[in-house]
Order: C-alpha cells, then structure tokens, then sequence
C-alpha cells in the first residue's frame, strides 16, 4: 500500500549516538531495515569496532565513529567528517546517556555534572551541530531518548531525573524554534528495559528469587514484563520517518502502561 512508504528511511543517513549496544543498536538496526544508512559514535574505538562487527553479523553496512559527545570540538568534527564520507544527516538520535544510582546526599557536585554532560548537554551539542545543515536541506528528524524520569522521580537518580526532565524540555524549545524549517524534534520516554545497564536490577538473588527491584517494576508494570530495546524500534522508525512530519514537540512514553498506572491496592 502507499501509505507504507511514509514509514520508509530510503535514502536517508541516520546517525544514532552511542549505537554499539543497546537500545541505540536497535534502533539503528531497524532504521537500517527500514532503508536508513546508519552512522553511530562511541567513546572508544573498541566499543566502536563491536559495534561494527554486530552490525555487520545483521547484514548492516554501517559507518562508525570515536567521538565524545560531551566534546562540542569533536562533535563538529564528526558530523563534518559524516557529511564529507556518508551525507549530510537526516536522522538524529540522541541516544548516549548515562546513569549514576546515588541517594543526593551522597552524590558530589561532580558527579551530578557528569550525569547532566552526557545526558543533557550532549543532546544540545550533538543536535546544534546538525540543525544547520538540516535547514539547508529543508528537512530533519531529532528523536531524543527521553525516560519516564522525564515527568517522575524517584530515590537515587536525582541528576538522572534532572538531565531526562531538561532533555524533554529541550524536546521542545528545538521544536518551537526550528519547526517553521520543516525539522521535527520528538522524544522517546522508555519505561524500564532490559539492557546491560539495567541486568544488576534484574539479577536472580542467591535463593532463586526475583531481585527487590524487579519485582517492583514488573508489579508496576501493567504489561507485567520489562521491555526489550526492540520495543523502542518501530516507534523510532515511525518518528523518523514522513508518517510523523506534523508530530512536533512530542515525547512518546513506551513503559508498558507505567505513567498510566497507580499500582495494585495492598492486599
């Protein structure tokens, strides 16, 4: 059906910030799928060459590249070097993030910041240093990966929390200022989902059972399950293609029904 082709990527360069595992990896993968040619970053060159070689076991030819996205000098130079090798970027997912579990008042003002670099002050980067050729081009997609600590708190992620509410902010101010230029800026709000950074809350404790914070989500979860990266794909595929060109300033929350939910009356 024509309609479909609204939903596909072909001949579009989409570049997925720390990609090589993960939730970025998937994303990137079914935007590959979808006719995307996926560029991604990681902070060293071995995380760059596993993702390659993951892509490459999909049957993906991806470009991969070193790049610190807290560095604006560097950051420049990526997309400048994307541009000159792959094409001018279509595509942006601001997806490298970073996560520290410490109650506030054990967390230094140091740490703080470092949380707040990764997860607030690289999207701005990253998508400043995007933006002008995108207007040139008449046209852009920035999809950032948002969470649900986006609108909740919670003990122990105080700068996580602090990062993912600017990050939905700056969702926003990107799409109230750069809207009129045809680029749409939309965010993604992840539940909890089973990746190497969440598999310590999702360990089997020595007696068999569930570990403390698994069972937590999973009762607070009305689909009663943690998500998978996979779970985030389509939606990304969906707001990076035409089908969502007057979708603008949105963060779309795939938590498995969480925000929705009150929880279960004690017994």
């Amino acid at each position: 059906m024509d309609y479909l082709n609204k939903f596909s990527l072909e001949g579009k360069v989409a570049l997925v910030t720390g990609a090589s595992y993960g939730i970025g990896f998937a994303i990137a993968k079914d935007m590959a799928k979808a006719g995307a040619t996926v560029v991604f970053n990681d902070i060293k060159q071995e995380l760059v060459d596993k993702g390659l070689a993951a892509y490459k076991e999909e049957g993906i030819e991806a470009h991969g590249y070193v790049c610190d996205v807290t560095d604006e000098e560097a950051v420049n130079a990526m997309v400048a070097t994307i541009e000159k090798e792959v094409g001018v970027i279509d595509i942006l997912v601001n997806n490298a993030g970073i996560i520290k579990r410490i109650p506030m008042c054990e967390m230094t003002a140091a740490e703080f910041r470092q949380v707040i670099d990764v997860d607030l002050n690289a999207p701005f980067i990253v998508a400043k240093a995007v933006i002008p050729s995108m207007i040139k081009k008449g046209h852009g997609k920035i999809i950032n990966i948002c969470s649900m600590m986006s609108e909740l708190g919670r003990e122990t992620v105080s700068a996580y929390a602090a990062a993912k509410g600017g990050l939905k902010m700056l969702t926003r101010n990107i799409c109230s200022e750069y809207g009129e230029f045809n680029i749409q800026c939309n965010g993604i709000g992840p539940g909890y989902i089973a990746t190497p950074q969440t598999a310590p809350l999702r360990e089997t404790q020595a007696d068999g059972s569930r570990h403390p914070f698994d069972q937590f989500i999973i009762s607070k979860t009305p689909a009663a399950r943690w998500g998978e990266p996979e779970d985030l794909s389509a939606p990304a595929v969906f707001l990076a293609s035409d089908a969502s060109n007057f979708i603008n300033g949105h963060v779309l929350y795939v938590d498995g029904g969480i925000l929705a939910y009150i929880g279960k009356q004690p017994q």
